[in-house]
């Protein structure tokens, strides 16, 4: 996986006890209400809505809130927000290629937003395409580690269609194309394999090694991207050595 996947696990387990939490809970409750909207409010009929359930209760959202968020996606309840997708393209510094995901209410704002923090991080917007090129849509599942033998994770989730397992420490990575990830994830279940989510994500087919100081000012500007309110997802291409990534954990 690229470094700035690696960075996002640490940092997805810190927010759900820091000062994060609320920002957490704000991009998960627009999933939810995304996928029942799109698909409506019975989790059962609707793999997108299940899988959003799941990530926001490993993620220690209470029920009401994902119940309300529920109602209000599939029209059962007022104040559901008429949420637009946009997707922006933009380098980080050392050409460190971004794919930024967003769901707002306010096109105009989020590209402003989106623009500024680039610039102050010394990115920059990129045209369609410019970097899209260099990713593909994959299905990802993050599985805990803990007491699961790889071997065993590896040949269930390869008999239903995966890809590849990649073992990344405390959890397991199960890549699949985007069209086998609710068939694999169902047959993780039915071997009662716990998951931690199961999304179609952006993953890069390249990838860019940073030195020390150059991580530390793409996962900054990682970091401020991810703390506006419309952005939902970002993908990157950069990746580093252990050595790297273990110093980046111990200044957080």
């Amino acid at each position: 996986m690229s470094g700035h996947s690696k960075w996002a696990t640490t940092k997805n387990k810190k927010a759900a006890i820091d000062s994060k939490r609320g920002k957490l809970f704000a991009k998960l409750i627009k999933n939810i209400e995304i996928a029942a909207r799109l698909g409506g409010g019975d989790p059962d009929g609707n793999p997108t809505l299940y899988d959003a359930i799941v990530k926001a209760k490993k993620s220690s959202m209470p029920s009401d809130n994902i119940k309300r968020a529920i109602k209000r996606g599939s029209g059962a309840e007022a104040g559901a927000a008429n949420y637009e997708s946009i997707t922006y393209e933009g380098y980080a510094p050392a050409g460190v290629g971004l794919i930024i995901e967003c769901l707002t209410d306010n096109r105009n704002r989020a590209a402003a937003e989106v623009r500024s923090t680039l610039t102050k991080g010394n990115g920059s917007l990129a045209t369609s395409g410019s970097v899209s090129f260099n990713f593909e849509r994959k299905g990802q599942i993050v599985v805990p580690s803990d007491g699961l033998d790889y071997d065993k994770l590896f040949e269930i989730a390869a008999e239903a269609g995966a890809e590849d397992v990649k073992d990344e420490g405390e959890v397991y990575t199960v890549i699949t194309g985007p069209e086998d990830l609710i068939t694999v994830r169902e047959a993780l279940q039915k071997a009662n394999i716990d998951y931690n989510s199961a999304d179609l994500v952006m993953l890069p087919k390249t990838e860019v090694d940073l030195g020390l100081e150059d991580a530390q000012k793409v996962s900054k500007l990682i970091d401020n991207l991810d703390d506006l309110d419309d952005v939902q997802n970002i993908y990157s291409n950069w990746t580093a050595s252990d050595e790297v990534m273990e110093q980046l954990d111990e200044e957080e």
